[in-house]
C-alpha cells in the first residue's frame, strides 16, 4: 500500500506504508539519488512528523536503483553559490546538517538499506541511524578531500570512533570500503546477502514495534559475518595505526612511504597516491576536525563542521572547493589546480581559522535543538 506518494514525489522522496512502518525511498536514480536541497527538506519533514506520529513505529531508508545515495548534490551547491551567493550553500548545509542531527537523536528505530554506492551526504542520512545494513554490493567511501571538501555531515564524530586511526585513514583517503569492512569498523551494523533484502525488508514492514532489540532480531535472522578480503586494509591495522597516527598530514605520508617498500598490499600505494593528489587545505583541516571529533558530541561536530563549510563556500581561506567542482564535476579533466598547491603552505594558523566563527553580521552558528542523546554507539566487529 502507498500513501501521499505524490504529495511528497516533488522531493524526490517516496513514501511507502505498512502497518506502522515507513520506508523512504530515495528517488533520483540517475543521479544516484544524490540528495538535493528539496529531497533534504523533504527527508526533515518526514522525520519530524514522523517522530510526534504515534502510529508510526519503524523508519526504513533506502535507495532507487543501484545506490543509496551517492552524497549531496554538490555541483547544484557549487552553481548557485556561482550563480547567487555562498549563503544558498549555507543554507543547503544548515539544513542537512539538522537533519544528520535528528537522525542522529531520534527516539524511534531506523533501519537503512545500505545497497549499492554510499558516500557523502548519504552517510549522513544513514550511518547516524540506529540500524545500518550493509551487503555484497556496497561502496561506501568519504571522498570529500579529492573534491576540496572535507568529511562534514557528521562524520568527524563516527570516523574518530572507528577502530585505532581507521578513521583518519577511510577519511583522509577517500578509500572506498566494501560491506564487510563497514560491518567490521562499526560503520554498519548488519550485513546481509543481496537475495535476501528483499525478504528482510518485507519482515520488518509487519512489524508493530519501536523496540531496537526486536527490530534487531529480525534482522539477525537475516545477517551473516562476512570475512574480510585478504587485501583488505582492516588486515593491516597495525601499519594504519602506527602511520595515520602521527601529528602532521606530511608526517602521515612520509610514514607511509617508510612503509611501501616493505608491505606488497596495494592499499599503501592507493592511499599515497590518493593524498598525494587531494586538496592540501582539505587534508590539513580533515585531519584536524576528525582529531577534535574524539572528544566532541555529534552535535558539538555538527555545529563546528557547519562553521567549517561556511568558510569553504565562503572562499575566506582556499577556493580549492570550487576548484574540485570544476576539475571532477563540471569539466571532468580530473586535474583540479589546488592553491595553495603543497601541503607545507598550509599553515596551523590557516587551519584554526575554519574553526571559527563567519565574520558576516547575518551569520549565525548552527543552531540544534536539544535532544535526549549524543549520537550513536560505534560498536566495531573485528
Amino acid at each position: 500500500m502507498r500513501w501521499p506518494v505524490a504529495a511528497v514525489r516533488l522531493f524526490r522522496v517516496l513514501v511507502e506504508t505498512n502497518g506502522s512502518t515507513r520506508t523512504l525511498i530515495l528517488n533520483r536514480p540517475k543521479q544516484l539519488n544524490a540528495l538535493s536541497s528539496a529531497m533534504v527538506t523533504g527527508l526533515m519533514k518526514c522525520f519530524t512528523s514522523y517522530e510526534e506520529d504515534n502510529a508510526v513505529k519503524l523508519l526504513i531508508v533506502k535507495g532507487k536503483g543501484r545506490a543509496f545515495c551517492a552524497g549531496g548534490d554538490v555541483a547544484e551547491v557549487a552553481q548557485s553559490i556561482n550563480n547567487d551567493s555562498w549563503k544558498y550553500g549555507a543554507d543547503f548545509f544548515r539544513t542537512e546538517f539538522l537533519l544528520n542531527y535528528i537522525i542522529a537523536t531520534y527516539r524511534k528505530p531506523q533501519v537503512s538499506l545500505l545497497t549499492g554506492i554510499v558516500m557523502g551526504g548519504g552517510a549522513g542520512v544513514s550511518i547516524h541511524g540506529r540500524f545500518r545494513v550493509a551487503t555484497e554490493n556496497t561502496v561506501f567511501a568519504m571522498p570529500e578531500t579529492a573534491l576540496g571538501l572535507f568529511p562534514d555531515i557528521g562524520a568527524s564524530y563516527f570516523l574518530s570512533r572507528l577502530p585505532g586511526f581507521y578513521g583518519e585513514y577511510v577519511g583522509l583517503t577517500g578509500a572506498r570500503l566494501d560491506g564487510a569492512e563497514m560491518l567490521a569498523c562499526g560503520l554498519a551494523t548488519h550485513f546481509v546477502h543481496l537475495n535476501r533484502m528483499s525478504l528482510l525488508e518485507e519482515s520488518l514492514k509487519k512489524v508493530d514495534a519501536s523496540d531496537p532489540f526486536a527490530i534487531c532480531g529480525i534482522i539477525d535472522q537475516f545477517s551473516q559475518q562476512p570475512s574480510l578480503k585478504e587485501s583488505s586494509a582492516l588486515n593491516r591495522l597495525e601499519i594504519i595505526n602506527k602511520c595515520f597516527s602521527k601529528r602532521t598530514v606530511e608526517e602521515i605520508i612520509s610514514a607511509l612511504e617508510q612503509e611501501a617498500p616493505s608491505v606488497a598490499d596495494e592499499w599503501v600505494t592507493v592511499a599515497i597516491k590518493s593524498l598525494r593528489k587531494a586538496s592540501p587545505t582539505s587534508l590539513k583541516i580533515s585531519l584536524a576536525s576528525i582529531r577534535e571529533g574524539r572528544l566532541q558530541t555529534v552535535g558539538e561536530c555538527l555545529r563546528r563542521e557547519y562553521r567549517m563549510v561556511c568558510h569553504v563556500m565562503r572562499g575566506d581561506f582556499s577556493r580549492d572547493f570550487f576548484e574540485g567542482c570544476r576539475a571532477i564535476l563540471v569539466d571532468k579533466d580530473r586535474n583540479p589546480k589546488w592553491m595553495p598547491p603543497s601541503l607545507g603552505q598550509v599553515h596551523d594558523g590557516v587551519v584554526e581559522k575554519y574553526f571559527s566563527k563567519v565574520d558576516d553580521p547575518q551569520w549565525k552558528d548552527l543552531n540544534l535543538p536539544s535532544r535526549p542523546s549524543h549520537g550513536r554507539r560505534i560498536v566495531p566487529k573485528l
